[in-house]
């Protein structure tokens, strides 16, 4: 059966609506299976983006800020967040008198940026990501494993992601934990989105992306930045972004409340936040329930090892941070979870 789809007259995607409006629903009457209303939908929010060009001067304004003030930061160079256009440009923050520069391929966007003698370390399980090795292999088997705990799949678990992102279809999306830009290239390759931004703290981990991107003339030419930052200190201006994704992230997050505060800041009213993680069980968490279930904090002490929650605990913190309509699907280990800012 085909699918029809309409937008609204009034329909004005949130890039065009210069962030100054509230969101405008895709409104679509779908007569075919979900997967295909999506498509439907994302298909019309890029022609519409295409036809009217990409703002790249607006995009530049007030978005990306300084790790360590939020401040806006001045850029010169040449307008958009394409890879060639962020490689050839400089960012400086006026009140830190910091520059930051993307030499190596990304954008370097924290707060240890331009340190010449200071080396930090993050636990284990994120120290481990930045490995060459790990980063290599990431997307060369590793990711594709976790369907054994209950991940439908990459294109699938892409799929359910874009369900959740229909409203903010038009708007930027940041991928945070990216990784090797897996999910970022796909969300990119859309066409749905004015920006995605790939961020991740492990520089092997985006000079893989970049490698991946530079493979694909086509995605040279999308609105697709590569920013180093940390989670838990986002560089983007407070309800600037319309879309956050997270795959296979929050288990590794040294503080996952710190990070999905910061995620909760950086999204504006309407913006969506989705992520998938591993639930907590007897197998990758044995002090997970009962009365071990004290034990659990001391033991993810002691072992360094990854933290895995309950969904109750992720519902509850996304609340905790100030997110409403949560909403998630389950399948063994594997959650994909919801949330909006009011």
């Amino acid at each position: 059966m085909a699918s029809s789809f309409t937008l609204p007259s009034h329909f004005v995607p949130p890039l065009f609506a210069r962030h100054s409006q509230p969101l405008y629903p895709v409104v679509a009457v779908i007569t075919s299976p979900r997967h295909r209303g999506f498509q439907a939908s994302a298909t019309a929010v890029a022609t519409e983006l295409e036809s009217r060009g990409q703002d790249n001067g607006f995009l530049d304004q007030k978005l990306l800020s300084c790790p360590i003030c939020y401040e806006p930061l001045i850029r010169k160079g040449p307008p958009g967040l394409n890879l060639p256009a962020v490689y050839r440009s400089g960012f400086r923050c006026k009140k830190c008198n910091k520059s930051f520069t993307s030499k190596d391929g990304y954008l370097d966007l924290t707060v240890t940026s331009g340190t010449t003698e200071y080396n930090e370390f993050k636990p284990a399980r994120t120290e481990l990501f930045r490995s060459p090795l790990v980063s290599f292999l990431y997307e060369r088997g590793w990711r594709q494993n976790f369907i054994r705990s209950g991940f439908p799949g990459l294109d699938e678990e892409f799929k359910m992601a874009q369900e959740y992102f229909t409203s903010v279809f038009g708007g930027v999306l940041v991928d945070v934990s990216c990784g090797s830009g897996l999910f970022s290239r796909k969300f990119a390759a859309l066409g749905a989105y004015s920006a995605v931004i790939a961020l991740d703290f492990s520089e092997n981990m985006l000079r893989q992306c970049n490698e991946f991107i530079t493979q694909d003339a086509s995605l040279l030419a999308k609105n697709l930045a590569l920013v180093r930052a940390d989670v838990s200190r986002l560089p983007f201006a407070s309800g600037s972004i319309d879309a956050v994704h997270a795959g296979a992230a929050l288990h590794c997050w040294p503080s996952p409340s710190n990070a999905i505060a910061e995620i909760s800041r950086i999204l504006r009213s309407g913006g969506v936040f989705v992520a998938t993680t591993f639930l907590s069980s007897p197998v990758n968490s044995p002090f997970s329930a009962g009365e071990l279930r004290p034990l659990r904090r001391l033991f993810g002490q002691v072992t360094n090892s990854y933290s895995y929650f309950t969904e109750k605990e992720i519902e509850d913190l996304c609340k905790s941070c100030g997110l409403i309509n949560y909403s998630a699907k389950v399948q063994r280990s594997f959650i994909m979870f919801s949330a909006q800012k009011p």
